[in-house]
């Protein structure tokens, strides 16, 4: 029997040299490396950021002074300044179209899909979850980041529809 097939055969998996319990598949731990906003990779997975939205890294957003910025490339910024090289968790909710795994992400204890949300980064993906609606609405009356001035939501700004001033 090979190292591969006990393995299996006594409930492990193992990924980069690490065992893994079966019981833990639903879960993704390591090293982020941020992909944008919503989406980061541990160990050469992609994964996508469960309930919520963030604009696209090329999106533009205007500031009540009418000047623009790159609100999508400035959230994942933040999300990577948020988890430098701290080891993150993912527990898994499902796989998208495009075969990503999509979760709710943990540094610790932090819920990273509602601190980009709470912090004004991201919206919530109601399409999907009504988990952040709650914090996003607390994001829109505190006026911060995104929602300091005028955006297109990600989803209508990736069908191509521009916010015009």
């Amino acid at each position: 029997m090979t190292m591969a097939w006990r393995a299996i055969f006594f409930g492990f998996l193992f990924e980069l040299g690490t065992a893994i319990p079966l019981s833990a598949q639903n879960s993704m731990i390591g090293v982020a490396s941020v992909i944008d906003g919503d989406s980061i990779e541990i160990h050469g997975q992609r994964i996508r950021f469960h309930g919520i939205d963030t604009p696209e890294s090329s999106q533009l957003c205007t500031r009540p002074s009418g000047e623009h910025w790159r609100c999508g490339q400035q959230a994942a910024l933040a999300l990577a300044d948020r988890i430098g090289r701290a080891t993150v968790s993912c527990q898994s909710r499902d796989l998208d179209r495009y075969g990503r795994i999509v979760a709710v992400c943990f540094k610790g204890d932090m819920d990273l899909n509602r601190w980009m949300v709470t912090s004004g980064w991201a919206v919530a993906f109601r399409r999907y979850s009504f988990d952040y609606v709650v914090d996003e609405d607390a994001a829109r009356r505190s006026r911060i980041n995104i929602w300091s001035g005028e955006f297109t939501m990600p989803w209508v700004w990736r069908r191509g529809e521009r916010l015009q001033r």
